[in-house]
């Protein structure tokens, strides 16, 4: 796997994918379920339309999502998570929990 500490370790480069702002939220909203791209702007309250198309098309190129666009006139788009997706969100997860728990005391010391 390499030395995640060394500049050229390309575990970087996916740690760096993972740590985006709206990453673990719109990979969370879709491991729910498959969701159409104005679902997740719903979903995901606040993301710019800049920011989610930015999104997607990082975790499409990853692997993590999977872009399913259907035969219908407009045709329609629907995202869904894949299996490598299921485990990326398997182990943020955890982290999520943690910054649900911990979010309003270290809010709170930002206020002082």
């Amino acid at each position: 796997m390499g030395d995640v500490f060394h500049k050229d370790c390309p575990a970087r480069e996916v740690l760096g994918h993972l740590a985006g702002r709206w990453t673990i939220l719109v990979l969370t909203a879709l491991l729910a379920e498959p969701r159409r791209y104005h679902e997740l702007r719903m979903v995901v309250e606040g993301i710019s339309d800049k920011s989610l198309a930015a999104t997607l098309r990082s975790l499409q190129q990853d692997g993590l999502v999977h872009r399913q666009v259907g035969t219908g006139q407009p045709p329609s788009v629907t995202y869904s998570v894949t299996e490598l997706g299921r485990g990326a969100a398997a182990a943020l997860d955890p982290l999520l929990q943690w910054i649900r728990a911990n979010a309003a005391e270290i809010t709170a010391r930002h206020e002082k």
